[in-house]
């Protein structure tokens, strides 16, 4: 599949309170995980750019939603959770961030939940999965950094981590690398099934 319509991305703006994000009546595709878990990687794999999502070498540094339109999209860029290096403060503005997005009238097209396959599930994806199970958001789990496993470790992790995070059989879930590039495409052709 074509990396278009992602490949016309376009970053909007950087919110740091979610009372100020603008109304979008296209679907939004928001991705969300821990702190070092490889978000920005991966969405720039997504759109096919290098640094359009800004990867930053020391984690949870992003604090706020940022914003990416596409023709008939909207990508969301959520903070990262769970790095105990990060200030209290930033720590604390994460939750009314993120959740103060998820609980306004949107347009959801999907939630990517974003979880390392080399470890099991922390307590906070646990939380999260069953945050956006409970409000009844459209879901998927995307697991990452899957190069650094052969292929046999990857089908017992994802087995593993399925019944750690409590994912149902309906649940999507992809098997990703931003170094390799596995389950890209998937997860691309998913996005443009959730846009049709």
């Amino acid at each position: 599949m074509s990396t278009a319509p992602f490949s016309q991305v376009k970053f909007t703006a950087s919110y740091a309170d979610a009372s100020a994000l603008p109304a979008s009546p296209l679907p939004e595709f928001s991705f969300v995980g821990r702190s070092n878990v490889g978000k920005s990687s991966l969405m720039n794999k997504i759109f096919g750019r290098k640094n359009l999502v800004k990867v930053s070498s020391t984690p949870g540094k992003t604090t706020t939603i940022n914003w990416f339109d596409v023709p008939g999209a909207t990508f969301i860029d959520l903070p990262g959770y769970g790095f105990a290096q990060v200030s209290k403060s930033d720590r604390e503005r994460w939750r009314p961030l993120v959740e103060g997005y998820f609980e306004q009238d949107r347009t959801f097209g999907q939630v990517f939940v974003l979880v390392d396959i080399r470890h099991d599930a922390s307590e906070l994806d646990i939380q999260m999965i069953s945050y956006l199970a409970q409000h009844e958001l459209p879901f998927s789990i995307v697991f990452t950094k899957a190069d650094k496993l052969s292929a046999s470790k990857q089908r017992k992790q994802v087995s593993a981590l399925c019944k750690q995070l409590g994912a149902t059989g309906d649940t999507y879930v992809f098997v990703t690398s931003s170094a390799d590039g596995q389950g890209i495409e998937d997860v691309r052709a998913f996005i443009a099934s959730c846009m049709a």
